[in-house]
């Protein structure tokens, strides 16, 4: 190899090397004074050997439970949570691994959400049975806990619901990278995925932005990326309890987060699970 090539490839390494090291330390900072910003706005309960966030306002029956879309977390209902709190009580949780839950020591299944979901619960004290909404993926994931606890489950509100034939959204695709992304500080350069989040109230769309460029939140939805089908399919064939009562919501757009994040979408969704919650209680002995 001539001198000037090798002269070149060296010279060229050391400034890649000098770019990545520059990108990670200006993550870590970053990380740091976010940490700092945006501490958990809920509780951080623990559900055997690691601790889930939740997040829960208002008063009233039957509680709300809301499930996220893939690569989101709690912050994403962040219109849609106030809202359903003048109607009832209503709870907001990031699964293991996301936002400001920990990642416990188990790997990633579908049917682990629902008994971890069962477990915050009971430990935190919110009783059932719930209206339990979910959007997109997390839909799937309702499915699934009404599934498992038809007994603890008032009604199902699924918005988006993906269908057997589903795929993640487009920008979901090369999730499996973002981790090393994040890592040297790229994802915050390029804000390909956090720009999802801009549009919702100030402080949760500044928590939102902050995990979608953290490397340990972008793991834990890649992994649940990576098991799409089997979640969907586990769902959409789960027995459901026959009088179960189910109101599914069609929002148009492809990518979940920023469904939500649109305030009058997010208003739709309150809409259904205000009508839900009425009908729980119209269900109720002496219920109006």
């Amino acid at each position: 190899m001539p001198p000037a090539v090798r002269r070149a490839l060296f010279i060229g390494s050391a400034l890649l090397l000098f770019v990545v090291l520059v990108g990670a330390t200006y993550q870590g900072v970053t990380t740091a004074l976010e940490r700092r910003r945006f501490p958990h706005p809920g509780r951080l309960v623990d559900v055997g050997g690691h601790q889930l966030h939740i997040h829960c306002a208002g008063t009233g029956t039957p509680t709300v439970l809301l499930e996220a879309p893939a690569r989101a977390m709690s912050s994403v209902w962040a219109w849609v949570e106030p809202a359903v709190a003048r109607t009832t009580r209503v709870c907001a949780y990031d699964r293991s691994g996301l936002g400001w839950s920990e990642m416990g020591d188990q790997p990633f299944t579908p049917a682990a959400v629902a008994a971890e979901l069962r477990a915050l619960t009971g430990a935190a004290g919110e009783h059932g049975p719930f209206i339990v909404t979910g959007a997109e993926l997390g839909a799937s994931f309702a499915l699934l806990y009404a599934s498992s606890y038809p007994d603890d489950t008032a009604g199902l509100v699924l918005v988006n619901l993906p269908g057997p034939e589903s795929h993640p959204a487009p920008e979901a695709a090369g999730l499996a990278i973002s981790p090393w992304l994040a890592r040297t500080g790229v994802l915050r350069v390029l804000r390909n995925l956090s720009n999802d989040a801009a549009t919702l109230p100030a402080e949760g769309a500044g928590a939102l932005t902050t995990f979608l460029n953290r490397p340990d939140h972008l793991t834990r939805a890649a992994a649940e990326i990576a098991r799409w089908d089997d979640v969907v399919n586990a769902a959409n064939a789960a027995p459901q309890r026959r009088d179960m009562p189910v109101t599914q919501v069609l929002i148009e757009g492809s990518n979940p987060i920023a469904v939500l994040a649109n305030r009058g979408n997010a208003q739709d969704v309150a809409t259904a699970v205000a009508r839900a919650v009425q009908a729980a209680r119209a269900r109720l002995p002496g219920g109006t």
